[in-house]
């Protein structure tokens, strides 16, 4: 596995080692031991899946605050996405900024998140699969939405009129939304 700093102090694209032949290919998709060998000591305890029918489909941007905030290891395991992190930990150098990172089924890269972010995403093809794995499992009371298209995030989702969930289109903006974190190094 190969691990390519983002500008997001923490965010890493990862790319697994994939072996092919005239059978197709094979590649672990995850380590412990190679995340590890990263810099990833994240203990994940739950794995998550989701289907997405059409492209322009946006969901996020979703966390959960402490103490059951979310490290993620997102991969794309069908079709294509536009997956977005939003640095919300105060005190970071690149607080209120974001990434924008293509995962597909053919490129097979991931990107791991630390907490303190906010992730979301937009399919860029029809019938999208994606996985990812938390470091701490899903509790509905800390669970938290921030607006997709907050005016002091600015994240270019590249889609006029996205597919949304209602939870998602009625999410406050970041300043209203009580999500807090604060930047440890």
């Amino acid at each position: 596995m190969k691990a390519t700093k983002t500008k997001l102090d923490g965010v890493l694209i990862i790319e697994p080692q994939v072996f092919g032949d005239n059978r197709g290919w094979f590649y672990e998709s995850y380590s412990r031991k190679k995340l590890e060998a990263l810099g990833i000591a994240a203990d994940f305890v739950q794995d998550n899946r989701s289907f997405s029918a059409e492209a322009g489909t946006v969901r996020g941007l979703h966390c959960q605050l402490e103490p059951m905030a979310q490290a993620k290891l997102v991969t794309c395991t069908k079709g294509a996405i536009k997956d977005v992190a939003v640095d919300i930990r105060k005190g970071s150098p690149t607080y209120m900024q974001w990434i924008g990172v293509e995962l597909s089924g053919q490129n097979k890269h991931m990107l791991f998140l630390p907490k303190g972010f906010l992730h979301g995403f937009v399919t860029l093809t029809p019938d999208v699969e994606i996985l990812y794995k938390v470091d701490e499992y899903y509790s509905p009371e800390h669970d938290r939405s921030v607006k997709f298209n907050d005016p002091a995030i600015g994240v270019d989702w590249g889609v006029e009129a996205p597919i949304m969930s209602d939870k998602d289109l009625s999410a406050p903006l970041l300043a209203d939304s009580g999500v807090e974190f604060t930047y440890q190094r």
